[in-house]
This record gives structure tokens, C-alpha cells and sequence, in this order.
């Protein structure tokens, strides 16, 4: 099996079971892009639904971090004097938080002030399962090197490998032991080895670069960690695993698989397919048509613990000024 069907199939899998997934998240904490997951699995914590409520969204990292409270507006300067930001990176991040409605904004004498629309619950969130596909252990790639990464980092409760193959002693004996083994075949999940849980309280350390002879290393705090598995909560959040536009061919179209809908499928080729790599004048069944009329974020309403027209918290600025600024 191509790897992005694999991978869109044991998503579907994951969802049709209540999880929340996500997939191509990136991973790293001192050099953005060295790491990237194939899939992440977030498990709700006991702040869930206030999380749900706010925003279908992800909410800016810094939004999160500023000094904005619910039930007092304070000028955008003050709400972010603190982070070190420049006034335009201020100016984006509230717009943003604004848009998603995690803030409100007004302008009063020429500035601009900022209100929290709701608390943020920093316990939304409970494990964080990153998902290494595999689908060939035949063609393994860099797959033992990756696997090390995440488990030296432990910015992730649990490291799993999932593949199609049949799991050898020798594929076992060549990934790190803490790494979890899933089998995926035939839409269902056979446990081939736990995962066993990673200190993520604890500091890590990032591979950041390997050469013959020598791995640099760079020791990552545990405050730093925390941070950075907040931000990559939040960025599985509001990006899920339908990253893709369904392609415009008379031979595309969105099916279902394990009850779970949205997935790109081409009648020519008679599978799931990649629409950004494979689709297009290129391919030789490519018959121009409108794409298939599929609402993915619905998709993924119905099936996910996420929703994608929360209630929100907001007041759309109305009495904004009763809070006195500060």
C-alpha cells in the first residue's frame, strides 16, 4: 500500500474509534522542520469541552501566553510587554486571536485593548501519541533514526510504529524498546508490542544534526517541552488529518472508510490517492471536472471529538468598555 493512503486509512481508523488525530505535525523544539509526524493521536483531558467551546481554531502560542484576562480589557502594549515581541508580531497575534475568538479587541483614545473571551484550560489535553508510518518494513528509510529522535526528545507520551508488513524478531530487535509496534491491515489494528511511556516532565534531549562520526545534541528543559506540547495540541487541534483539497477530475471522489467520511479516492487508479502529488494534467486518467462537493470539516464534525462551530465564549465587543482598562 502507498504510504498516503496508509496513512489516511489508519487516521479514518483512529477517528472512527472517538480519537482525535491529526497528521504532518512538525515536532521539534530548537530546529523547526527536523522532525515531522506522520500522525498525531491527542487525548482529551478534563478541560476538553472549555477548550471545544472556544474555537474550532487553533489559538496562537502567544496569545495563550499573554497577559489578558476575562473581564478587563488592557491595552495590546501592556498584554504583551512581557513576551518580548515586536509591536507588529503583537499586532498579528491578537488579530488572530481575535479572528479565531479568543479575543476581543476595540480601540479607545487612539489604542488598541484586549479581553480574553474565556480562560484558557491548560489541562484540555491528557497523552500525546505520535504515530510513525510505515506501511513497508522492507523499505525501511530512515525510520530507526526517527524513532530514536522521539524518543530521546520525549516531547510525546507514547512513539508508535505502524506498518502493513508482517513484524519480524529482526524488525523488532531494530527499533529503540520503548517504541510501541501496531499492525494495520484490513482497516483493523493488531497490537504487536505496547509502547512503553516516555518522561515527558522530565528534560530531553534534540537530535539536531547526525554526520559520520558525530550527532549534535542540544538538552531541551522540561518548561520548554511543556510549552511546545501545548502548541503542538493546539496545532492538531485546529489542523486534523483532512489537509488536502479533494482534485477537480471527473474521477475523484471523496469516500468513507470505518463509517469515517472525506478521504480522496480515484476511480482510474482504484484507491486513495494524494491529490497535491498525483493528481492533475500529469496523470492520464485526469478528466477535468468540478471537485467532488464534500464539506471536510463536516467530515470531521461528525466523527471527531472536535466540533467546527463551537458556541464560543465571546461577547462581540459589546459592553467592552464596562472593563476598565489597565
Amino acid at each position: 500500500m502507498r504510504e498516503f493512503g496508509f496513512e489516511l486509512r489508519l487516521c479514518a481508523r483512529l477517528e472512527a474509534d472517538g480519537e482525535l488525530v491529526a497528521r504532518q505535525l512538525g515536532a521539534s523544539v530548537r530546529r523547526p522542520g527536523n522532525r515531522i509526524l506522520d500522525v498525531l493521536v491527542v487525548e482529551p483531558g478534563p478541560g476538553f469541552f472549555d477548550r471545544r467551546a472556544v474555537t474550532a481554531a487553533e489559538i496562537p502560542d502567544l496569545a495563550i501566553e499573554a497577559d489578558v484576562g476575562v473581564g478587563r480589557a488592557r491595552s495590546r502594549r501592556t498584554a504583551f510587554r512581557d513576551l518580548d515581541v515586536n509591536p507588529d508580531t503583537a499586532r498579528a497575534v491578537a488579530e488572530r486571536a481575535v479572528e479565531v475568538g479568543f479575543f476581543e479587541q476595540e480601540r479607545r483614545g487612539g489604542r488598541t485593548f484586549v479581553r480574553g473571551t474565556a480562560r484558557y484550560p491548560a489541562d484540555w489535553f491528557g497523552r500525546l501519541v505520535a504515530v510513525e508510518n510505515k506501511p513497508d518494513l522492507g523499505r525501511p528509510g530512515d525510520l530507526r533514526a526517527q524513532l530514536r529522535t522521539d524518543v530521546a526528545l520525549g516531547l510525546v507520551d507514547e512513539v508508535v510504529l505502524a506498518t502493513a508488513s508482517y513484524v519480524t524478531r529482526a524488525h523488532v530487535n531494530r527499533i529503540p524498546d520503548e517504541v510501541g509496534i501496531w499492525r494495520f491491515r484490513g482497516g483493523e489494528v493488531e497490537v504487536v508490542r505496547e509502547p512503553e511511556p516516555l518522561p515527558v516532565g522530565e528534560p530531553g534531549v534534540e537530535i539536531v544534526e547526525e554526520r559520520p562520526g558525530r550527532t549534535d545534541v542540544e538538552v531541551v528543559g522540561a518548561e520548554e517541552k511543556a510549552r511546545r506540547r501545548r502548541r503542538l495540541a493546539e496545532r492538531a487541534y485546529g489542523k486534523g488529518w483532512r489537509t488536502y483539497d479533494l482534485p477537480g477530475c471527473a474521477n475523484a471522489d471523496a469516500v468513507e472508510v470505518a463509517g469515517v467520511s472525506g478521504l480522496p479516492y480515484c476511480s482510474y487508479h482504484d484507491r486513495v490517492v494524494d491529490p497535491a502529488a498525483e493528481c492533475g494534467p500529469a496523470c492520464p486518467g485526469f478528466d477535468a471536472a468540478a471537485p467532488p462537493d464534500v464539506d471536510l470539516p463536516a467530515a470531521r464534525d461528525r466523527t471527531s471529538p472536535w466540533v467546527a462551530e463551537p458556541d464560543g465564549f465571546g461577547r462581540r465587543q459589546a459592553g467592552l468598555d464596562r472593563f476598565g482598562p489597565s
